[in-house]
């Protein structure tokens, strides 16, 4: 059951969303915004939270809300995908005792990420794209730990594995949506792989500084992987986001 009033809609901020150009976007107004979320706070915005919006039930420039709620729920899951990524090397790193909890929230991710794709691919393309990225996560994992205890030979041979497992990604998205490049996802996703690593290391060796800066940029590159998956998607069902 919907939190929001009747005559209303759900919607994720996401980061960089003032209540001004979401008032511009669905065309409504701050005021009518504030009315429909008692307690907000107009300039302390939090990137994940929900607001509920006025439902126009048209497009604005040129975006329906299916398109939107595509886009915000994409976005959602990648933003999760780096954030709990981002705690199980923290977890590893520092040999924290939440370890095993973190890692099975962050392995929850790709059946998030599969649910999405379910209702334009079905159940075995999804499921097929879930086990590719529970792979992804997994060796990341053992990548982590292979670093941590200086077993270089390892860690080499699953960086090898890492990337193979990526670009496999990449040739499977196109091979079912001709609009997800395959060439594109593999650039994208190489360069994930790159930041992501970086981040470990820069953790594992207590570069604090450079850790965090390292993940604003995994942050955003997700954000653009999040988008370039929506794009895909209503490029090849048009007729689902009129």
């Amino acid at each position: 059951m919907s939190l929001c009033p009747v005559g209303t809609f759900s919607y994720t901020i996401q980061s960089g969303d003032t209540l001004w150009l979401l008032a511009q976007r669905y065309g409504t107004t701050v005021d009518a915004i504030i009315g429909d979320n008692p307690g907000i706070v107009p300039n302390q915005l939090v990137a994940g939270h929900v607001v509920c919006i006025k439902n126009t039930n048209a497009k604005t420039n040129g975006i329906s809300k299916a398109e939107d709620d595509l886009k915000s729920n994409m976005r959602m899951v990648w933003e999760q995908h780096v954030a709990w990524t981002r705690m199980t090397i923290i977890s590893i790193a520092e040999n924290l005792k939440d370890l095993e909890p973190t890692t099975k929230r962050l392995l929850r991710n790709p059946t998030d990420m599969a649910a999405l794709l379910k209702p334009y691919y079905g159940e075995e393309k999804a499921s097929k794209f879930e086990s590719l990225m529970r792979e992804h996560l997994v060796i990341a994992a053992q990548l982590v730990k292979a670093a941590k205890a200086g077993n270089s030979k390892l860690a080499a041979d699953l960086e090898k594995k890492w990337y193979a497992n990526a670009d496999e990604i990449a040739a499977y998205l196109n091979s079912i949506n001709p609009y997800w490049s395959e060439e594109m996802f593999k650039k994208m996703l190489h360069e994930h792989l790159a930041l992501t690593k970086a981040e470990a290391v820069a953790r594992l060796n207590k570069n604090y500084t450079t850790d965090i800066a390292t993940y604003d940029k995994i942050e955003l590159q997700a954000l653009e992987m999040a988008d370039a998956f929506t794009e895909g998607i209503v490029k090849q069902f048009p007729n689902r986001f009129l």
